[in-house]
């Protein structure tokens, strides 16, 4: 089956990298926030596809409905604005309740770069439990959701709804049931999911 991934930069090989002495006093040199994002989500499992505009965004999303023949069935979406910027999609059969859905089409809060992981609340998700949503999901999210930590994160989400804080509050950052998960309590009880992650930049 066809890789759809793409990253947000290209490996360069040892031999091609910089032969550069550092002293040992100097402080380690951390990798962008984007990368470190993109290497532990697709550790995790994640399929990462990075869009430049919205025209490469519609073309990745075609590509993976084609990919998995998921043409002329019905998905799961809670937010319209997100059905209209995949508008382009007639084929698109739209529930608003079943949740045996062929896929889950759905935005996040943040992208946290420490673990890889994608953090959601009742916003995206309702009052469900993740496991009880369908198996696969499609995100959308933008690169300006980046945020280093989950603390981080919860932090912006109390800035974002600073007068009404949502409820359901939660974390996904296990794409791979054949990946173990380092549980804590925002991911307890949670089950794998197959998750293509669309990042459109917004910088």
């Amino acid at each position: 089956m066809k890789k759809l991934i793409k990253s947000f930069f290209t490996n360069p090989s040892k031999q091609n990298q910089e032969e550069v002495e550092t002293s040992k006093y100097m402080p380690k040199k951390e990798d962008p926030i984007e990368e470190r994002f993109s290497f532990k989500f697709t550790q995790n499992g994640g399929k990462f596809l990075y869009c430049e505009d919205k025209s490469e965004c519609d073309d990745f999303f075609s590509k993976i409905l084609e990919e998995n023949n998921w043409n002329d069935v019905e998905i799961l979406c809670y937010n319209d604005s997100l059905l209209d910027l995949f508008s382009n999609n007639s084929e698109l059969i739209v529930s608003k309740t079943n949740l045996n859905s062929k896929f889950f089409l759905t935005t996040c809060e943040f992208l946290i770069a420490k673990d890889g992981s994608l953090l959601i609340c009742a916003e995206q998700i309702k009052s469900h439990k993740v496991s009880d949503l369908p198996q696969n999901f499609v995100v959308f999210a933008k690169t300006s959701q980046f945020t280093e930590t989950l603390s981080l994160g919860l932090n912006g989400i109390k800035s974002k709804y600073p007068k009404n804080l949502p409820t359901n509050i939660t974390t996904i950052k296990n794409f791979n049931s054949d990946l173990s998960e380092n549980n804590n309590f925002l991911t307890y009880g949670s089950s794998a999911k197959n998750l293509y992650l669309l990042l459109l930049e917004d910088f």
